[in-house]
């Protein structure tokens, strides 16, 4: 039985013990309708051009975990940013972790989708933005909804901040030999509110794991969200990503994404302004090596005018590791005014590495600022002469050279403990020593 095929016999299981009369039943009925009719995106399709799933689908996953696990706090403290107080939400192969987690009811919202999707209290909520920014074409993004259930609520009420940043950090045991993950994440912010969020999947032994996963955001007007994913993961493990962002009227949305480890990432980031004087911010450093495959495909659909996007995308390829980037900006009629810049560079540090890159601008407006543009080269072979005749090994000089190409990307980063942490991260991947004069 191929991975389609149990996915579609396990769903009849999984609804056996969902509420059938919950307005939610129809929405993943529909759902796994078009995930049967679709199946996996193949290379045949413009967007996985030069990604493929085949692999993935010849392996034996688990769908639903056979047991409840747990974890010591000790064990895993390190996955977490422990430096700062943080709300938690935790799950352990896909179920709730209590023990590791601290909620709250305090004024926000900081709980579970599965308490959203079932509670009387949460229905209004759940009526208006549930699977509502999300696609409901993409086969992946349908497949996460049919099996929607467990996940991060996060709901910020007007003029509301929380009393401090939030984690969802999702763990794989490894008992089962291979498992397949769908968590389902809602963020919603109201007007004048503001989040800042950490995301964070995570790995932890050598067994094969694949997490499809789904985050809706709506940002109300005047609304601020900071989001950041940290993708540092196993070698064995995989992640489609697929993050929907809904804006009105002078919010701001950032989301940086750090891609590091895992075997194939694929992140999918579309932002649909919906009002007019808004700001996108999409950032990303990605850093491979082996035969890692990391592709970001990013949207941002200006709609309304008076608004902005800024997209900035850095990747270091090593070894035989892959790289895509496909950003489109659409720019409507209407949207007049509009500022908007997207920017890839890539250096390749290994003559087998590669990088596939496609920018892409539909303007249908006139009064507008938009670029692109994207770069694949080397590094700078003066600048690497230079800090070796200031006596710099040429080791380190290239490692100093990477680390400052990567490092500009995290002046946006907001929380300093995660700055200086992801900072961490860059320098042990480039091989940049830990106290050098930088």
């Amino acid at each position: 039985m191929d991975l389609k095929d149990k996915l579609l016999s396990s769903f009849i299981a999984f609804e056996n013990n969902m509420d059938l009369d919950h307005p939610v039943h129809d929405v993943r009925s529909e759902a796994i309708k078009n995930f049967e009719e679709k199946g996996f995106p193949s290379k045949k399709e413009e967007a996985w051009k030069y990604t493929s799933l085949n692999a993935i689908q010849k392996v034996d996953f688990s769908i639903f975990p056979k047991k409840e696990n747990t974890l010591e706090y000790k064990d895993i403290k390190k996955y977490f940013l422990h430096e700062i107080d943080t709300y938690k939400i935790v799950f352990i192969d896909g179920v709730y972790s209590s023990y590791l987690s601290e909620t709250t009811h305090d004024g926000v919202d900081v709980c579970l989708m599965s308490a959203a999707l079932t509670k009387p209290q949460y229905k209004q909520i759940i009526d208006v933005y549930f699977n509502k920014v999300a696609s409901k074409d993409e086969s992946l993004t349908t497949l996460n909804t049919a099996f929607s259930k467990e996940g991060a609520y996060i709901y910020i009420p007007k003029n509301k901040v929380p009393k401090k940043p939030i984690q969802i950090v999702h763990l794989a045991t490894g008992n089962e030999a291979a498992l397949m993950l769908q968590p389902r994440n809602l963020v919603i912010v109201e007007e004048n509110a503001e989040v800042q969020i950490i995301e964070r999947h995570q790995s932890l032994t050598g067994n094969e794991v694949l997490t499809n996963s789904v985050t809706e955001i709506f940002a109300a007007k005047d609304a601020n969200v900071d989001y950041y994913k940290v993708q540092n993961d196993e070698n064995t493990a995989s992640l489609i990503d697929n993050t929907y962002i809904s804006q009105k009227d002078k919010s701001v949305v950032r989301v940086h994404t750090f891609s590091f480890g895992g075997k194939l990432t694929r992140n999918n980031l579309n932002f649909y302004q919906n009002g007019e004087y808004m700001d996108s911010v999409l950032k990303g450093v990605t850093i491979l090596g082996e035969k890692q495959h990391v592709d970001h495909h990013t949207l941002v659909h200006h709609a309304q005018p008076n608004c902005e996007s800024h997209q900035d995308y850095k990747g270091i390829f090593g070894e035989k590791s892959t790289g895509v980037f496909n950003g489109k900006i659409i720019v409507d009629k209407i949207a007049q005014k509009t500022n908007a810049f997207q920017q890839n560079n890539n250096i390749l540090i290994s003559d087998k590495a590669t990088i596939n890159t496609k920018p892409q601008l539909e303007i249908f407006a006139d009064d507008v600022k938009c670029s692109h543009g994207c770069t694949i080269g080397q590094l700078d072979e003066d600048a690497l002469f230079y800090l070796q005749s200031r006596g710099i090994p040429k080791k380190e000089a290239v490692a100093l050279l990477m680390y400052a190409f990567a490092n500009n990307v995290l002046e946006s980063v907001r929380i300093p403990e995660l700055k200086t942490r992801i900072n961490k991260i860059i320098a042990n991947k480039l091989g940049v020593r830990v106290g050098f004069d930088l």
